[in-house]
């Protein structure tokens, strides 16, 4: 992942030149009538078009994909697992607005909580999951706001965790984009849920059992041939909101659609700007597979050292180029000079398209090479006249 932000980096470098006749020209191909939108492609996190991304909003219940990205943190670091019992507290279940009716004392597995998150948009099960997690939904929040600032998501603050409206809880279409990237790029799993249409959790409470239906709040699910998820809100402040996500030969794209007047329009929008993602977007990618040479070594232990590709290399293109054109080269010294370190930089794998270039990824050095100590050069060169 840090090797491809590294190559966005270096591509946004290239982009800047023609940004504006960019959206000059998505403007004229693409109207959506919400204030605050913006297209991603995931992979790269290329913003393929926006119009007042930035702008602070209320971000009703896409507050969720921070909530879900902090569960399945815990889940990959193995604070919790999908089958541990969560116990609903009476705070968590007091929860106003889309809820899924848990009572207090309830159990469900966290795998039910997530689904009851993803599909539903349960703030009951929200609440229920941050005090499972931290043990309160104050220490979640913390956790939430310390998570969106390493993603760079500057515009945000996070007052609680299911996006029900209170003052000071904001975010920008921007930066739901970005938590909505890390989400689905690094927990691709979260499309097992998000892509649920109907399901149905189990109440087990003191007056028995009894079944209660989910129902997907993304109707692009049912809408949209290519939707993958991701995550719909709505509430007075912030009006119909929506991060759609889709994917199409092997291509995401992210949506972010903010303050809509209504459904209809949020999920219009949402498609439109996908649409056009799918029109214009292409990705090229070298997956860097090829072997590469070892490099000669001067007053080191070793005469040789072996370097590899940091990464694979991946570039979006939106103007239509003949990507069969681009060149790859390679910038590699002859010779290195020992101490060597494993995992340094030895040289830089280059692109270019129309003589121009592209983006480029690092060449590492595969092991550590100290420096040849005196005793280690009169070894070596006893051993050259010694007899095998």
């Amino acid at each position: 992942m840090k090797c491809f932000l590294s190559i966005l980096l270096s591509m946004n470098l290239l982009f800047s030149s023609f940004t504006g006749f960019l959206h000059t020209e998505a403007q004229t191909e693409l109207a959506v009538s919400a204030p605050s939108v913006i297209l991603l492609e995931a992979s790269t996190g290329t913003i393929l078009y926006e119009k007042n991304a930035h702008e602070v909003r209320h971000p009703a219940s896409i507050t969720k994909i921070m909530t879900l990205l902090l569960i399945f943190d815990a889940l990959e670091s193995g604070q919790i697992t999908l089958d541990d019992t969560v116990t609903v507290s009476e705070y968590a279940a007091s929860m106003g607005g889309s809820q899924v009716f848990l009572e207090p004392g309830e159990t469900q597995t966290v795998n039910d909580m997530i689904k009851c998150i993803s599909v539903a948009s349960a703030n009951d099960a929200c609440v229920a999951m941050a005090e499972h997690i931290c043990g309160s939904e104050e220490a979640f929040v913390a956790r939430m706001n310390e998570r969106a600032k390493n993603l760079g998501m500057n515009d945000t603050t996070f007052v609680n965790c299911c996006g029900l409206d209170t003052e000071g809880h904001m975010t920008s279409a921007y930066d739901v984009a970005l938590m909505s990237r890390e989400l689905t790029t690094k927990y691709p799993q979260i499309h097992d849920y998000s892509t649920i249409w109907m399901d149905t959790i189990t109440h087990v409470t003191a007056r028995g059992s009894s079944e209660f239906g989910l129902t997907n709040t993304n109707k692009l699910i049912r809408q949209y041939e290519f939707a993958t998820g991701l995550k719909t809100g709505s509430t007075n402040l912030a009006k119909y909101c929506v991060s759609a996500t889709a994917v199409k030969d092997g291509m995401e794209l992210i949506a972010v659609v903010m303050g809509a007047p209504d459904h209809s329009v949020r999920f219009s929008d949402a498609a439109s700007l996908l649409n056009y993602g799918f029109s214009v977007c292409r990705i090229y990618t070298d997956q860097n597979e090829d072997s590469l040479s070892p490099l000669l070594v001067k007053k080191g232990t070793s005469d040789t050292v072996s370097v590899h590709y940091e990464c694979p290399f991946q570039y979006v293109d939106t103007t239509g180029s003949d990507l069969s054109g681009i060149q790859k080269q390679l910038k590699l010294p002859e010779t290195v000079t020992a101490p060597i370190q494993k995992g340094d930089i030895a040289g830089q794998a280059v692109y270019l398209l129309n003589n121009e270039e592209i983006g480029s990824v690092n060449l590492l050095f595969d092991e550590t090479v100290p420096a040849a100590t005196f005793r280690d050069s009169f070894l070596k060169i006893l051993s050259f006249y010694l007899p095998t």
